[in-house]
């Protein structure tokens, strides 16, 4: 179970608030574990500050925990130096907002060769571009060459979250955290960005931790579900098993606010009637 595997283990974050002469304890996160594996998708379900993008910036290494370990492949991860070079060279982040994850200033190529050229310091400069170009054809973007020299305004915003998606696999990443990948995305872009993910998690055999607010998506995408409530993991299982059968009232409410396809049209009349009262 630990060979080949990222472990959160008993993840505790807290920060310290100050207001004045007071100080306040803010627990992010509450003793929270779960297991990555190659080619497995786990979301990671809550609302706006539950905790979720905390975890993420912990397994990234842009936070400390408070407590508790982060194991890959069952020894402890490193935190500086050539263990943290390795460490990032297995596991990788795809952010939220695709506007504001790469540098408007360097080209799309710029993007993909520099992690080549970090993580794989004996390629010759035509093996990086050559891996570049492959990434960008491994995420849909062909031909290759058309978009290796645009810069990302030249890109729309889907576009953009594959590059930051081949980025990603750029070092050879085994595991990919996944921040609300396509919330900022129009919806009619969002699946295509979904079934890459998923594509390349079966075909890589990717561990995936795919964090959103969507449990709709969550079902789909995922194997299994964590739901997450200030801080803690209030249910977890397998993603139809939570989605169909939950047993945790936050998982319920998550689920009932939700709209259904079939209420859609009486909500829009109801809107209509409210605006119509107003005027």
């Amino acid at each position: 179970m630990s060979e080949n595997t990222l472990e959160a283990r008993n993840l505790v974050k807290d920060f310290r608030l100050r207001s004045g002469f007071k100080t306040t304890i803010l627990h992010a996160v509450k003793d929270v574990s779960f297991t990555l594996e190659p080619g497995k998708t786990v979301a990671l379900v809550g609302e706006s500050g539950s905790g979720k993008s905390t975890i993420a910036r912990m397994l990234m290494k842009l936070e400390t925990p408070t407590s508790g370990d982060i194991l890959l492949d069952g020894s402890p991860s490193g935190s500086r130096g050539r263990a943290l070079a390795r460490y990032r060279s297995d596991v990788q982040m795809v952010f939220q907002d695709p506007f504001a994850s790469l540098n408007p200033f360097h080209t799309i190529i710029h993007h993909l060769e520099r992690p080549l050229r970090i993580h794989h310091r004996d390629w010759s400069a035509e093996q990086v571009r050559e891996r570049a170009l492959e990434l960008l054809d491994r995420v849909r973007l062909s031909p290759a060459e058309s978009y290796a020299e645009r810069r990302p305004h030249e890109l729309s915003g889907g576009q953009r979250q594959r590059v930051a998606i081949a980025r990603a696999l750029a070092p050879g990443a085994r595991f990919i955290v996944a921040d609300e990948p396509v919330s900022m995305l129009d919806v009619s872009i969002r699946l295509g960005v979904l079934n890459l993910l998923a594509d390349l998690q079966r075909e890589e055999q990717l561990g995936v931790l795919y964090i959103t607010h969507d449990l709709a998506t969550a079902r789909h995408f995922s194997d299994e579900i964590l739901v997450m409530y200030r801080g803690d993991i209030v249910e977890r299982g397998p993603a139809d098993e939570v989605i169909l059968n939950p047993q945790h009232e936050y998982t319920k409410t998550l689920l009932g606010a939700a709209p259904e396809p079939e209420n859609l049209g009486r909500l829009r009349d109801e809107v209509r009637a409210e605006l119509a009262v107003g005027r």
